[in-house]
């Protein structure tokens, strides 16, 4: 069961942040990888656009949990077009996450 006990912890980091979107086995930047692969796309997440993503978590204050809103809200619209990258590359930027700008498409 659970206890009724309220306790305080640290705020996670941005660099913390940034672990828990790539490090473990099913952590959100592989699931999304292993999703565009399922449609023959390469996607590659710069290490801005990867701070950025931390970035918003933390200003917004949902941490962790925050994580698969922001990414999902980047990558509707590309998602979306999925079909029509087929045998591309997609480079997502800082600006894809914060101003919802087009990825970088690489033949």
């Amino acid at each position: 069961g659970r206890f009724p006990v309220i306790s305080t912890q640290k705020e996670l980091t941005k660099e913390d942040l940034i672990r828990i979107l790539t490090e473990p086995k099913n952590a959100l930047i592989k699931q999304y990888k292993k999703l565009f692969a399922i449609d023959g796309v390469k996607l590659t997440f710069e290490e801005e656009a990867l701070e950025a993503i931390a970035e918003l978590a933390i200003n917004r204050k949902t941490g962790a949990r925050g994580l698969r809103a922001i990414l999902e809200e980047a990558m509707v619209d590309i998602m979306f077009n999925l079909p029509e990258y087929k045998g591309y590359e997609i480079i997502i930027t800082k600006d894809v996450i914060l101003t919802k700008s087009e990825p970088i498409l690489i033949k």
